[in-house]
């Protein structure tokens, strides 16, 4: 089984962040910008909040709300659900199914070191599962 350090390195590490300060439109605007659903909130370095495409649909979309007057801090998930590199994917999956979460912020102590997505992990587990038939499928020595 892989674990979240083994996907990080195949993935790479590469995190999209805002500030908590920066307005909604611009947090849109990088997400679109990126090809991502999710930036981290970060302020001097420090993970303080997550924000996604779920936050904007839900708070923002719905109740009409203009987009350049609001902060990316109003919207954003301020309690972020973590993992380390230690933790294998099943784990994780198990965690995001549970709090039905997409997107998953890797860390060692304060430090990020990336982010992992549900499809990262149906990626990984599809490939171990490919794996794994493979190798029944060879025939015994």
């Amino acid at each position: 089984m892989q674990q979240v350090g083994d996907l990080l390195s195949d993935k790479g590490t590469e995190i999209f962040s805002i500030a908590p300060g920066a307005t909604v439109a611009e947090a849109v605007d990088l997400m679109v910008e990126r090809g991502v659903g999710s930036l981290l909130v970060m302020q001097e370095g420090a993970l303080c909040g997550i924000v996604t495409e779920r936050d904007y649909a839900r708070k923002v979309a719905v109740d009409g709300v203009s987009t350049e007057s609001i902060c990316v801090a109003d919207i954003m998930t301020a309690d972020v659900l973590t993992t380390g590199v230690e933790h294998n994917i099943d784990e994780c999956m198990m965690l995001m199914t549970e709090k039905r979460i997409r997107h998953l912020p890797v860390v060692d102590g304060e430090r990020v070191l990336g982010i992992i997505s549900i499809g990262d992990l149906m990626k990984a587990i599809i490939s171990d599962n490919q794996r794994a038939v493979g190798a029944l499928d060879r025939p015994a020595d």
